[in-house]
């Protein structure tokens, strides 16, 4: 009880959400009781005419119990088409198109045999009472097509075909009276791989049978593919020898159950070996199909053949709505129709009517609304089906043929007025084949399959409920008159309420690559198998599965997840950075302490320890110390072309005026101590100044190669945007590298010279020598030179230039704290020291000892 209950609600709310929407959604009901399912058999309808107006008088045929309940559906489409043609004044004007109806030929080879038997007219004979029909209509079923279109051939009457499209069928040379109302499929691989690429499934199977429209369907699914980068897991190939089918069904069985593909596509007609298969493993097979609606109906045992247990897509030509279809279903009924027991027969078999005892062709307890419940629990309602609206386009084919041959021959006709007028079947097949028309529910169409047409599909969703009823929705269409963008339209409405993907699993061969991966192919595989790598550094991708990440320009680098690039962050050492500020602020110091000192020197210059070692040089030396430890503000602050220049020529040339003079006062002392010596030479180039020459010297030959440095490639302004990740750092270019070596290798060369000397010279007797301090101070400025040299190389960003300045302060205060601040001490704090009188008294003390 609470099943049912649960059915009714969930039939009841379906169909009010179906009645607000478009597209619309058609109930199937799954009669386990009807063994038959969803079976068609064969119907000829055998097309004459009559030249007069026979009003519901053209139908003859016996319906009986052979017919299956698709068939009946179709006989009501011919009765509808021929209705409308016949009641139409505007074609075949007193003329009326009559039909005979033979079904289920080929269950009944008796049957075949006698319809054939009087179908065909032998040569040179007419026998009195045989009926000539102008065109035989065919189908559902090819094979049976197939089989009389030689006899007819023999009769040159005219076949027209109504099934689905095929192959075998449209070889002209051995059909040449058929023609097919159906065009070939050649949109359905691009559709079904356009709905594929929409659910974003690239790892599919492929079920076609072996034939040569199968392997057409699946060359043209490959293309389709190719342009999608849709690739195909597996492809059964179903044979149609029946006992190479029993050999090969387990490996078909497994090669579907061992791929991980969940999507397959299954192309082929229902009575063939590929249905077969599908049914027998049914039940375990769970995949989402996608396949056409060939195989869209109920088995004998009352489900679906494609089993939606994950659903199914069927692609379904589009077919318009027919309001005069239901209108006709709805009043069609045997007391409109006189004489003709075969309808009455009908409505008596599969309607469950009774006939009058009065009159066989009459019924009793018999009403529309029996049909209509009939027709609900069969079809999808009152719409017709692609075989039932190719019948009825192909009914009026014939009659806009006739019409038009009618039209050509107009002046026979009046002439024969009353007497008839004959057609031509051959004649009107001529016209037929190319005729194009547009019929009563405004669909063009073209009886010219030569000439290209854009399909129309309509695509539905079929799922399962469960119990006895499915539930099959409209949830899209197909258009080839659109862009290639715009031809697959799917409402988002539709699919989000008939279908749960949440809970499907995806079919693909590799899980996509996040953003900041590329894709790599595995070797060996399909282009939709792949690994995910990282983005190498500085780059990124923004998107799934991308092939290849992109660089970062120049002035951006990569985020922490590389999915997209930042504006790089310009730096420099500037004064408002903390160690900008503190270097900054250590030059200023020291300059102004050795102002201090310059200041101290001058104000006690007349004492001994001034006096010594040339005053001169030292007061040269204070101020190019003073120099120096400003130069350093150079390097601090937004790099421009003039501060790049004083950078590197500045400290040049202060650092070589200072070097030199540590030089000069080195040999000073050297020249002191050989004066001790009575040489007249050596007192001359003391007294004369002569060290002082060696500044000037020294440091014009400085200036000459930083001039010729300048002269050829000066120093600019760069911008380094590889060294510090997320940064450009604004730098100053050294120009020519070799000038640059040049210039530091000259001034290295008299720091090692100033070294050496003031090293030879530490040991040697005065009392204010100062060789000592000068090897000292010395020694700091080349270690903390060639320390540079080395943390230089492996420091990044501001710290290289913050390194530089702290190398320019460190050299300078060496050279300022190990010269002069023994002197100062000696100055400020031991005056007695530094004087005249305690100089004589302990040179004096020193000769007496000499002395004894």
């Amino acid at each position: 009880m609470l099943s049912f209950l649960f059915v009714f609600l969930v039939l009841n709310l379906s169909f009010f959400f179906c009645s607000l929407t478009d597209p619309v959604c058609f109930w199937r009901i799954k009669d386990k009781n009807n063994m038959e399912g969803d079976k068609e058999v064969d119907c000829f309808f055998s097309i004459y005419t009559e030249h007069r107006y026979m009003k519901n008088d053209y139908f003859s045929g016996n319906l009986d119990k052979q017919l299956t309940p698709k068939n009946i559906h179709l006989i009501f489409s011919l009765y509808f088409a021929m209705e409308e043609i016949n009641r139409n004044p505007h074609i075949l004007p007193n003329i009326s198109l009559l039909v005979n109806i033979s079904c289920n030929l080929m269950g009944d080879q008796k049957r075949s045999r006698l319809y054939a038997k009087r179908t065909v007219n032998f040569p040179n004979y007419y026998c009195k009472d045989q009926r000539k029909y102008i065109i035989v209509l065919t189908g559902p079923m090819w094979l049976l097509s197939s089989f009389l279109g030689p006899l007819l051939y023999m009769s040159k009457t005219p076949e027209l075909y109504y099934g689905h499209f095929q192959p075998l069928l449209n070889v002209h040379e051995q059909f040449p009276h058929l023609c097919q109302m159906s065009p070939k499929d050649t949109s359905l691989p691009f559709a079904m791989v356009s709905l594929v690429a929409h659910f974003r499934w690239n790892w599919v199977g492929v079920i076609i049978p072996d034939e040569v429209h199968g392997h057409e369907f699946l060359s043209e699914l490959r293309e389709e593919m190719q342009n999608k980068i849709v690739c195909i897991a597996f492809v059964s190939i179903i044979t149609n020898d029946a006992i190479s089918y029993t050999k090969m069904a387990d490996t078909y069985y497994n090669q579907i159950m061992m791929s991980s593909a969940k999507v397959v596509i299954v192309y082929g007609d229902k009575d063939s070996l590929v249905c077969h298969f599908i049914l027998w493993n049914y039940v375990e097979i769970r995949r989402i199909w996608v396949s056409m609606s060939q195989l869209d109906s109920i088995t004998f045992m009352g489900d679906f053949m494609l089993n939606p247990f994950y659903g199914t897509f069927i692609f379904s030509h589009k077919n318009p709505e027919m309001s005069g279809f239901k209108q006709f279903i709805q009043t069609v009924h045997p007391s409109n129709y006189s004489n003709e027991i075969s309808l009455a027969k009908l409505w008596w078999i599969y309607f469950e009517c009774s006939f009058s005892s009065s009159n066989c062709t009459k019924l009793k307890d018999c009403s529309t609304k029996t049909l209509l419940k009939w027709f609900y629990r069969h079809q999808f309602g009152m719409a017709m089906s692609d075989t039932s609206y190719n019948l009825y386009n192909a009914v009026h084919a014939v009659a806009y043929s006739l019409h038009e041959m009618l039209l050509n021959h107009v002046d026979t006709w009046s002439k024969n007025a009353g007497k008839g007028f004959a057609f031509d079947s051959q004649q009107m097949f001529s016209i037929l084949k190319n005729m194009q028309f547009v019929n009563p529910a405004g669909d063009l169409v073209n009886m010219n399959h030569k000439a290209k047409q854009d399909t129309e599909y309509d695509i539905f969703y079929i799922m399962d409920h469960k119990s006895k009823i499915g539930l099959k929705v409209k949830i899209g269409k197909f258009s080839g008159h659109f862009p290639n963008e715009q031809q697959l339209y799917m409402s988002d409405e539709m699919i989000e309420w008939a279908t749960d993907f949440r809970q499907t699993p995806p079919s693909i061969c590799s899980r996509s690559c996040s953003p900041g991966h590329r894709k790599s192919p595995q070797e060996g595989k399909a282009v939709c198998c792949f690994d995910c790598n990282r983005c190498l550094e500085n780059e990124i991708s923004n998107m799934t599965n991308m092939d290849h990440c992109v660089m970062c320009p120049d002035d951006q680098y990569a985020n922490t997840k590389q999915t997209h690039c930042l504006k790089k962050v310009v730096t420099f050492l500037a004064y408002e950075d903390p160690l900008g500020m503190s270097l900054a602020a250590l030059g200023l110091f020291f300059s102004f302490l050795t102002a201090v000192v310059l200041v101290v020197f001058l104000k006690h210059q007349g004492t001994p320890i001034v006096k010594a070692n040339n005053q001169v040089l030292s007061y040269v030396l204070l101020l190019s110390l003073i120099l120096c430890f400003l130069c350093s503000l150079l390097y601090i602050g937004q790099p421009h072309t003039t501060t790049c220049i004083l950078q590197q020529t500045t400290f040049a040339i202060v650092f070589t005026v200072a070097t030199s003079s540590v030089l000069a006062k080195t040999i000073t002392v050297v020249l002191a101590f050989k004066v001790t010596v009575p040489d007249a030479k050596m007192r001359w180039l003391l007294a004369s100044g002569a060290p002082n020459i060696i500044i000037p010297i020294c440091t014009m030959i400085q200036v000459i190669l930083c001039g010729i440095w300048l002269g050829t490639s000066p120093p600019f302004v760069d911008a380094d945007a590889q060294t510090v990740h997320g940064h450009i750092l604004i730098v100053c270019n050294k120009g020519s590298a070799t000038a640059f070596h040049c210039v530091l290798g000259y001034l290295g060369s008299l720091a090692l010279a100033s070294f050496t000397m003031a090293f030879l010279a530490r040991n040697l007797p005065d009392t204010f020598n100062e060789a000592k301090y000068l090897t000292f101070s010395m020694l700091v400025f080349c270690s903390v030179w060639f320390t540079f040299l080395l943390v230089y190389q492996s420091t990044k960003g501001k710290g290289m230039v913050a390194v530089e300045v702290f190398c320019i302060l460190a050299s300078s205060a060496g050279l300022l704290l190990c010269i002069f601040a023994p002197k100062c001490y000696i100055i400020l704090f031991k005056p007695q020291i530094n004087s005249f009188h305690k100089l004589r008294k302990t040179y004096c003390k020193d000769e007496n000892i000499h002395e004894i």
